[in-house]
């Protein structure tokens, strides 16, 4: 009931009160219906957890009055209710999240785009910064969101984004799950065109803790600043990002010891075949908000478990990738091969293969599947996961868009 009454309370704000205006223009129904099912083999301490993720999400979108949109979207997780005693309508309500609530006004002052409200925000690629649905890997947790405001000046030549607001995640740990909006977000997005072929990015966020705890030596400030180039002449595209994290009672104060990554990707358009390759290095976890998880097996381990790529081990990680897409029809097929290790190189590798198939049936549903063999080295074969055997992970799933 405080749910809806919250709606109708955001929908009352923003509904225009001039009588001579047309209201509900465009109306789109908008979301997403994705289901993954995993199961993974041969290993006997349960890295990888197997089981079936469910997700919901779905809204609307309408044109208000003239230069102005409102967006209302709504998430469902786990349609199983999974542990959940009695499954009445009840239970089921409880698991619905409000993961978008907003408004957006376009040519704000001839020049600005602003949305204001809960929003998703980022590039779903981002290794560093992306709040919303994931999408192809197993343990996908509820998508976060951001209860703010965005403000977009845009150009031919740049984009400059500017945010603030309170980023709203969810403790799944409980049922139903509780909000946490403890960290306040500030950011600073430029995006240059340079050239035709040359695009370059900067991009700095501070996460401010409004609960930190002094006495027991909680930083208020975490966040990371970086930079991008992305060189893409005819079918070839190369790029290379920086970013660097800090901690701190104060803000742009930095410590010795800060984590960083590199991040470097190369692809080659040959329309049926597409050769590509990748390389990750990173000094301890920049961001919690990455979204990059390479890998059916190893990358998806960490992210089933909640935790970030980068954290493959207290030391980093480095990672190489090459693989190649085939496209046959509306078939994608993709072949990969993965070396993930410890930062400084003292363990032995891990190893994965992995298989992925996409069929596209139209523009908006689409089927995959995958296959991935890790052979395991000395960082999975540690204390924490001792014995655990070489693994085969296989997954099936339908995305559907609307």
């Amino acid at each position: 009931m405080k749910k809806l009454l919250g709606l109708l309370l955001a929908m009352t704000m923003a509904w225009p009160v001039t009588a001579s205006a047309e209201v509900l223009k465009n109306v789109d129904l908008k979301g997403e219906i994705q289901t993954i099912a995993s199961d993974a083999r041969h290993d006997k301490n349960a890295v990888y957890k197997s089981g079936t993720n469910f997700r919901v999400l779905a809204g609307l979108s309408a044109d208000l009055v003239e230069d102005v949109r409102a967006n209302v979207l709504f998430q469902y997780n786990d349609a199983w209710l999974s542990g959940t005693e009695g499954n009445t309508v009840q239970n089921y309500w409880d698991e619905v999240r409000l993961a978008e609530a907003n408004v957006v006004l376009s040519n704000l002052f001839c020049c600005l785009e602003a949305t204001v409200g809960r929003q998703f925000y980022g590039d779903e690629d981002s290794a560093v910064m992306y709040l919303g649905p994931n999408h192809y890997f197993f343990g996908m947790n509820k998508a976060p969101s951001l209860d703010g405001a965005k403000l977009v000046y845009s150009d031919d030549f740049k984009t400059f984004t500017m945010l603030a607001g309170k980023l709203v995640t969810y403790d799944t740990s409980v049922t139903p799950a509780t909000v946490d909006d403890n960290w306040t977000v500030y950011g600073l997005d430029l995006k240059l065109n340079l050239t035709d072929t040359l695009t370059a990015q900067v991009y700095g966020y501070d996460f401010m803790n409004s609960k930190y705890d002094a006495a027991r030596d909680e930083k208020r400030h975490n966040g990371f600043y970086g930079a991008k180039a992305t060189f893409a002449p005819e079918a070839a595209t190369l790029s290379a990002e920086y970013a660097r994290g800090y901690e701190a009672n104060r803000l742009f104060r930095e410590g010795n010891d800060s984590p960083y990554m590199v991040k470097v990707d190369a692809a080659l358009n040959m329309d049926v075949i597409t050769p590509r390759a990748a390389f990750y290095y990173a000094k301890g976890k920049v961001s919690p908000f990455g979204n990059y998880y390479p890998g059916l097996a190893v990358g998806h381990v960490l992210a089933g478990v909640g935790e970030s790529f980068a954290s493959y081990s207290s030391d980093g990680v480095r990672m190489f990738n090459v693989g190649v897409d085939y496209v046959w029809n509306k078939f994608v097929f993709s072949l990969d091969g993965f070396s993930f290790q410890d930062r400084t190189a003292k363990d032995a590798s891990t190893w994965e293969a992995d298989l992925v198939a996409k069929y596209n049936h139209n523009d908006y549903v689409q089927l995959f599947a995958g296959i991935g063999y890790a052979k395991y080295g000395t960082v999975h074969k540690s204390a924490a996961v001792r014995d655990t055997k070489d693994n085969t992970v296989g997954q099936l799933g339908m995305l559907i868009k609307f």
